[in-house]
């Protein structure tokens, strides 16, 4: 018994000072936005600004038409959410017709799907490219939106989920007379929402951070979304980290308290078996 205890105890130290690590940073970065520039190039250091101001924040939001970060925030939120929005679509619908569905060279074709993993994804940067011009979607968020709504990993990871569910909920509403949609709709999707979630998280987050393809396909400075667009900010401010820090704090805000908000759902999401019941 006291064996575990120190196991514990061992366990929640270590716990405790990775989280520390981790967090500090983030803390002194805080702090420092709301330094003046003065201050932070002072030689002596100090944690806690000994002048609080706003002037950053006051610089980068209304007073810089040359970096507009309001215009990023907004690109990279319609970004991510239309982004994750379709995720969920096309990936419970393909997750469904994988396990559900009869039709010839079903697993071949998913064997192949999945083989296509092991290809980095800057293979399809060129032929990406080149499809979205064709289609004249160049400088267009629609090309940052609709590529990439099919991931391999995400069709994969729901479904598996779905084999969990028993075919005795199709059968029974086949009797019932209930369509193929029906039985998507109706019983497979909500019985999906915990891994649905994961998906959701992943693909916001993912869609949110994303800085190659953006900087790739978008070439108007109001089209940016923001993780690239601090890119600029950063070579506009180099001198001035007080303002750098405060724009990476205001792009750090949504998926931060994305996580705060569905950290419940989150864990309880991580659980892939607690889909079903009964």
């Amino acid at each position: 018994m006291k064996g575990t205890n120190k196991t514990k105890i061992i366990a929640f130290i270590f716990l405790l000072v990775m989280a520390v690590l981790w967090v500090f940073p983030l803390i002194w970065a805080v702090f420092t936005s709301f330094k003046s520039e003065a201050e932070i190039t002072n030689a002596a250091v100090s944690f806690l600004p000994i002048h609080w101001t706003v002037s950053n924040y006051s610089e980068l939001l209304f007073y810089n038409a040359s970096t507009p970060v309001m215009k990023w925030f907004l690109n990279s939120l319609i970004i991510a959410v239309g982004h994750t929005l379709l995720v969920l679509v096309v990936v419970s619908l393909a997750a469904y017709g994988y396990t559900r569905l009869q039709f010839k060279g079903r697993d071949l074709l998913f064997g192949m799907l999945l083989a296509s993993m092991m290809f980095p994804a800057v293979v399809n940067l060129i032929p990406l490219y080149s499809i979205v011009d064709s289609i004249g979607w160049v400088n267009n968020l629609l090309a940052v939106i609709v590529p990439g709504a099919a991931g391999v990993f995400n069709i994969f990871l729901v479904r598996q989920f779905v084999l969990g569910i028993p075919k005795t909920f199709d059968e029974s509403a086949k009797i019932d007379g209930a369509s193929e949609f029906q039985i998507f709709y109706l019983i497979i999707l909500p019985l999906i929402r915990p891994v649905l979630t994961v998906v959701a998280l992943f693909s916001f987050t993912g869609a949110w951070n994303d800085f190659l393809w953006p900087s790739i396909v978008l070439n108007d400075i109001d089209k940016l979304p923001i993780t690239p667009g601090l890119q600029l900010l950063q070579g506009q401010y180099m001198t001035y980290p007080g303002i750098g820090t405060a724009g990476a704090l205001i792009a750090l805000v949504p998926t931060f308290l994305l996580y705060l908000f569905a950290q419940r759902y989150f864990m309880q999401s991580m659980s892939l078996s607690s889909g079903v019941k009964g």
